[in-house]
């Protein structure tokens, strides 16, 4: 391993060397050059900046607005001042070069991507928030959200799990579901796909908009409760043709921070001989000599290795005459630093556009990639599965994961403990490997027939094939079921392609100080979904694994479908330029829902007021550059209810029939004519302040959303036959409010900017199904007047520690001195572990999450530093279920040393006695013990940038050379490996119902890297 990281980094400095080499033959004849520089009204403006694009020649105007330089050749000059718009002026062997310069409205000419269009970031009335993917460069992930976090006010992005090209979570204020998906809608290039866009290599990404309001969202109608993050991939400029590369590679390597701080071999055989004496059973050989046995294994490192991460990128860009293309390949690595997981990705892009005549234009691009991944299964609990890492950590110290000859022994069964594999052979033999093959392709054409109309039609598809192959041979197993176990494998394939038809008319006019932009369109959508699993058992050995050597295979299949009818339309009208008017309306008919509710109609509209252009302003138009206030409503929907819900089903049964077992089919559910889609209506109040320049700029939003007819399964009489029936019944509501700071704090030489949002979230649950039942998942629940997914369970008041401690407080059935206390909490005088004695305890979801960016540049130096947070949320580190499990049947943490002994040795107060048949009220009753403070401060990537000074070469643009940290420290007084966690038992993602969760996950490595930008 260290041999390949050594060989990566012999090939990046190779490249560094022979650029430098190369830059440094090109030299060009210096000539001087002045000029005056004035401001929009031809006065001298002194201070500003006047360099050399591309070189580090640079100087700054005097009072009379003069400057001069010496150049090499025939270079570009950049002027640049606070509150004024950037220029750039080829010298073209002038001696002389005069500028005047115009007042910038900052980031609001910026034209931004939205739904079904564009519009200038001056003139949107809703809550929008555009990320250039060129900022996010340096940052080495596989995915582009993952770049995002903590750049996005009102967006939690959480890296729940440090898996390979995987792990990350995204939420838009908050949920908005209890059963459907709160994940955003993703649009590529304006084509709404399925699922996520963790396949897009970021590299081939121009833009990132978050469409957070239901104003900005409602053209997606019944898609978009949850937000729309709009990806724009890159698209060649007119008349350029540039070529660019950028590489980086590194290692990964798990911190200290958070690892789990077990007992090692002395302190385990110590703690064993006090299980049997607290017992008055025989204390066992193995365990007598403690001070003998020294550290033993540190099973949880002996999982982990140092690992590689590289990616390759090139983008081909050549816009000439009427065509115009963009290519974009690349390859990421990413190996795990858990043994035998690795993340592969391949990919291409080719965006081309034609302008065939002066009113036609023609486009097509094609993104096809492949990605391997192969993963054991690492996380969630050791008896719902493999769960490799909490089985490595609960096994003896005393035992090792490889014999003194290099073998490496199938069993790691201490003494007194459940029967054990050694789970260091188990990562390594378990194969667990998934391909997918991802296509998204589009053409359009476009269509101007008359000044100010455009006619567009498009075609789009999005094909995804995933494989995954497993095996199990008889060296593997877990605990209670160490090896031999009978070989076992499986094999999935699904594939889903996705076609979207689109035709849109949108029309522009300006009539006066009246402007208008009308939006018409029809879209049609259909997606198919065909999937196979194979299972086989029976294998006479582990040597052929595929199912032709099986004795026994079972295959199940199964097909789903469903499809989108819409109609849209949009108006925007702005008066003077100043006063801002959006109403939109989508129309959709899906196949989801009922019979009798096939189509929904989403309405929204939007109104701004650009205060800082009203006359009454120009007094402070220079403190107060820009002011704009925006209000919305609007009414959207999250249709992911399930594919057949609405239906009826009916399922394979068994039968006796003449003495003979027969198949046949039966009702499974019932249907319901009448089931939609959840509603939910936002109202979002915002404004966007610019101050002294636009050097400070400032936006805020507050929404308050409510979101009714849920989906739930609602109970039915047993007299129908069936359990529950799918209906649409209970109101949540959510509000909030999101801060977003843009400032400038220093500029010239030394440049400093930052960014600072944060986001307050809350949410109330109104209604619920089955008369205002609370909803329990596991240690979370749900209830009427209380936030989503609550934290539910005893509460923990520490050990009796004596007998007067004993008789002063109730007690449970089987409590004795030296066992855990609770509080009696209906007041009856008695513990019981049911829900007469259970409370609410914390809460999951935190009050608000931040981050905060600075970025630093002197001369050709550039440092990035990124932070992320969140306060006053909750984390169950469920780990400690058995890390601290009394029973001696596991290794457990140090600190259980510190437990209750004696009356006059209680210990800490926090672990109870080791007596048998007590140890079992602390460990299986969820109680507030577990229960941590999950806020964190998170150094997500810091980066140190070099531009190289580049003399006018006809080769190179530019070229940078940078350095790079990710997740660099984390602050927090959570003890687990991440505060980010949130996993259900078997380790996938926990729902909204049951978020908080640590039940043991892949470790989120550090990640040092050197890269290297070239623009050609």
């Amino acid at each position: 391993m260290k041999r390949n990281i050594y060989k990566m980094c012999l090939r990046v400095f190779s490249v560094i060397a022979f650029l430098l080499t190369f830059c440094s033959m090109e030299t060009f004849a210096q000539s001087k050059v002045t000029g005056t520089v004035n401001d929009e009204k031809g006065k001298a403006l002194p201070g500003v900046t006047v360099k050399v694009k591309g070189g580090t020649v640079g100087t700054i105007t005097d009072v009379s607005g003069n400057f001069s330089l010496t150049v090499s050749g025939n270079g570009i000059l950049v002027f640049s001042f606070v509150g004024y718009a950037s220029q750039e002026v080829s010298i073209n062997g002038r001696s002389t070069v005069d500028v005047q310069m115009q007042l910038s409205s900052g980031s609001l000419s910026e034209v931004v991507v939205l739904a079904y269009g564009s519009q200038s970031k001056r003139d949107i009335t809703g809550a929008v928030q555009t990320v250039n993917a060129k900022d996010l460069a340096d940052i080495p992930v596989a995915q582009i959200t993952q770049k995002l976090e903590g750049k996005l006010a009102g967006v939690e992005i959480s890296q729940t799990t440090g898996t390979p090209g995987g792990g990350i979570t995204v939420r838009i204020r908050g949920s908005a579901s209890l059963s459907a998906t709160n994940a955003p809608l993703y649009v590529v290039d304006g084509f709404p796909i399925v699922g996520d866009i963790s396949s897009i290599n970021p590299d081939e990404i121009e833009t990132i908009t978050v469409l957070k309001d239901a104003a900005s969202t409602s053209l997606y109608g019944s898609r978009a409760a949850n937000g729309v993050i709009l990806v724009t991939t890159k698209h060649a400029k007119a008349g350029q043709t540039t070529v660019s590369a950028s590489l980086y590679a590194g290692a990964q390597q798990v911190p200290q921070q958070g690892r789990p701080d077990m007992m090692d071999a002395q302190q385990f055989a110590t703690f064993q001989n006090q299980v049997a004496a607290t017992n008055g059973t025989p204390v066992n050989p193995v365990y007598a000599n403690p001070s003998s046995l020294g550290k033993g294994t540190d099973w949880y490192s002996a999982m982990l290795r140092v690992a590689p991460i590289q990616n390759y990128s090139v983008n081909i860009n050549s816009s000439k005459d009427k065509f115009s293309t963009s290519v974009t390949a690349g390859y990421f690595r990413q190996d795990g630093v858990l043994l035998n997981s690795s993340f592969s990705r391949y990919s291409l892009r080719a965006n081309s556009d034609y302008q065939a005549t002066k009113n036609v234009k023609i486009g097509f691009n094609i993104a096809p990639s492949f990605s391997v991944n192969n993963a054991a299964p690492s996380d969630g609990t050791w008896y719902t599965g493999t769960a490799l890492l909490q089985g490595a950590i609960l096994t003896s110290p005393l035992l090792p994961y490889k014999n003194p000859d290099g073998s490496i022994p199938p069993l790691a069964t201490a003494p007194n403990a459940l029967p054990n594999p050694n789970f260091y052979n188990v990562i390594n033999v378990l194969k667990h490997k998934s391909n997918l093959n991802h296509t998204l392709a589009n053409g359009y054409v476009e269509i101007k027939p008359i000044d100010g109309l455009t006619l567009k039609s498009s075609i789009n598809m999005d094909l995804n094939q995933t494989t995954f192959n497993s095996f199990n041979p008889t060296t593997a197993g877990r605990v209670l079921a160490p090896p031999p176990q009978p070989a076992s494998g499986e094999y999935d394939n699904s594939l889903y392609y996705s076609w979207l038809w689109e035709n849109t008319a949108a029309y522009k006019k300006s009539v006066g100080k009246h402007n208008f932009e009308a939006l018409l369109g029809y879209t049609a959508q259909k997606y198919t979904l065909q999937s196979a699993n194979s299972s086989a058992s029976n294998y006479p050995d582990d040597l052929i694994q595929t199912f032709n050597a099986a004795r026994t295979t079972v295959t199940t299949s199964d097909q789903q479908s469903w499809s989108l009818l819409s109609y849209i339309a949009r108006l925007n009208y702005n008066f003077d330029n100043k006063y801002l008017l959006t109403a939109a309306i989508r129309r959709d008919g899906s196949s989801r829902f009922g019979e009798n509710n096939k189509y929904g109609n989403f309405p929204s509209v939007s109104a701004g007021w650009i205060v800082s252009d009203e006359d009454f302003m120009s007094n402070i138009k220079k403190t107060v550059s820009n002011l704009k206030l925006r209000a919305s409503y609007g009414v959207v929907g999250n249709n992911n209810i399930g594919n057949y819900t609405q239906y009826g089903l009916v399922g394979t049964t068994n039968y006796p029939f003449n003495e003979v077992v027969n198949s046949g089919r039966s009702p499974t559910s019932v249907g319901n004519t009448e089931l939609g889609w959840e509603n939910t209506k936002e109202f979002d109040l915002g404004a966007d302040i610019g101050l002294f320049s636009d050097r400070i700029n400032v936006s805020y939003d507050y929404y308050n959303k409510t979101t009714d007819h849920l989906l739930y399964a609602v109970n039915t009489p047993i007299s129908s036959g069936f359990a529950s029936q799918e209906s649409n019944t209970g109101k949540l509501n959510f509000w909030g409010s999101e801060i977003n700071i843009d400032t400038k704090n220093l500029v010239g030489d030394f440049k400093w900017s930052s960014n600072f949002n944060i986001s307050f979230n809350s949410s109330k649950v109104l209604s619920l199904p089955n008369n205002n039942a609370p909803i329990y998942s596991g240690n979370n629940v749900t209830m009427v007047g209380q936030p989503v997914g609550m934290f539910w369970g005893m509460e923990w008041l520490g050990v009796n520690k004596n007998q007067q401690d004993f008789n002063s407080s109730p007690q449970y059935v089987g409590a004795q001195v030296g066992t855990i206390k609770f509080k009696d909490v209906n007041g009856d005088g008695v513990v019981t572990f049911d829900n007469r004695d259970r409370a609410l305890l914390g809460n999951p979801t935190p009050k608000f999450i931040f981050g905060f960016s600075n970025n630093f540049a002197y001369k050709n130096f550039d440092l990035t530093i990124v932070m992320s947070g969140q306060y006053g949320n909750h984390i169950a580190n469920m780990i400690e279920q058995f890390t601290t499990n009394l029973d001696g049947v596991f290794n457990v943490q140090k600190d259980v040393a510190n437990r209750w002994m004696s009356p006059s040795d209680p210990g800490a107060g926090r672990y109870g006695t080791t007596k048998a048949g007590t140890t079992s009220y602390e460990r299986d009753n969820f109680s507030s013990r577990f229960l941590y403070d999950g806020s964190y401060l998170a150094i997500k990537n810091l980066t140190l940038g070099y531009t190289v000074p580049l003399r006018n070469t006809k080769t190179f643009h530019s070229l940078r050379f940078y350095t790079s940290i990710q997740q660099l420290y984390t602050f927090t007084n959570y003890p687990g490996a991440n505060p980010e966690v949130s996993a259900a038992l078997n380790g996938t993602a926990a729902t909204v119902l049951s978020l908080g969760n640590d039940y043991t996950s892949y470790p989120v490595p550090r990640t040092y890297t050197f890269g290297i930008n070239a623009n050609f």
